[in-house]
């Protein structure tokens, strides 16, 4: 099944990442200077999918807005100043930063920001998310390849009713590469069944078993794990998947 993981948001410093108008000494506004409009803003949510890394912080323009984030877990969206900002992912309690990338947010832009592979290649994937509302009776999907188990190949992605055959039907995406992503698929809402198999093949490499999909629904699907590395918890990191949804 899919597994949804837990908002992870352990510190927001509003510092940096919130902007207030200033009024008058006096608390009022003078007539005919209303206060001044919000700077812009875009807003960013944070994916932890590097199966072989310990929890992380992540800090934005070096203020810490997340905290001890476990593997497979994922962040709300967080209001982020619009320009070019800098993102760091650090081992939880460190300084020394695995990922530090800047990241340019457009105001009234929404995007999902992945920490993927392995800790030995660990890199940001940057996805901008569409969250405008599907049309009547509809949901939009994207799938992400974040599995670094199958790094060096791509995937076919079959999305079927749940009972379906998939022996002889063709896939919904074929050869998706890691570390990308598919565009919004549009569905009528409903149950369904995501398959991965390595591209060109019909072995089953991980099965979300039955998902419903009411309207409105807009997600993201994350292939993530590899079973060749641990966790951090202990244990190795099986395939699966997390889904996302706004």
């Amino acid at each position: 099944m899919w597994r949804k993981a837990t908002v992870a948001i352990a510190a927001l410093f509003l510092g940096a990442l919130s902007l207030a108008g200033c009024g008058s000494d006096s608390g009022e506004e003078p007539f005919g200077n209303p206060s001044p409009s919000p700077a812009p803003a875009g807003r960013v949510r944070v994916v932890h999918a590097s199966p072989d890394a310990p929890n992380v912080d992540v800090f934005v323009d070096n203020q810490r807005v997340l905290a001890n984030v476990p593997y497979r877990q994922f962040s709300g969206y967080l209001s982020v100043p619009a320009g070019t900002r800098n993102v760091r992912v650090t081992p939880a309690g460190a300084t020394t930063a695995v990922i530090d990338a800047d990241l340019n947010v457009a105001a009234n832009a929404d995007y999902t920001v992945l920490a993927t592979g392995r800790v030995a290649d660990i890199a940001p994937l940057v996805l901008t998310d569409d969250n405008a509302a599907p049309a009547a009776g509809q949901v939009k999907v994207r799938l992400v390849h974040a599995s670094p188990a199958a790094a060096a190949a791509s995937v076919d992605i079959y999305v079927t009713a749940p009972d379906a055959d998939i022996d002889t039907a063709t896939p919904t995406l074929s050869g998706v590469a890691f570390r990308t992503a598919s565009g919004y698929l549009s569905v009528p809402a409903g149950a369904y069944r995501v398959r991965i198999t390595p591209a060109g093949t019909k072995t089953v490499a991980i099965d979300t078993g039955t998902v419903n999909l009411p309207a409105g629904t807009i997600a993201t699907g994350v292939a993530v794990g590899d079973p060749a590395v641990n966790t951090a918890a202990g244990g190795p990191a099986d395939l699966g998947a997390v889904l996302i949804t706004n």
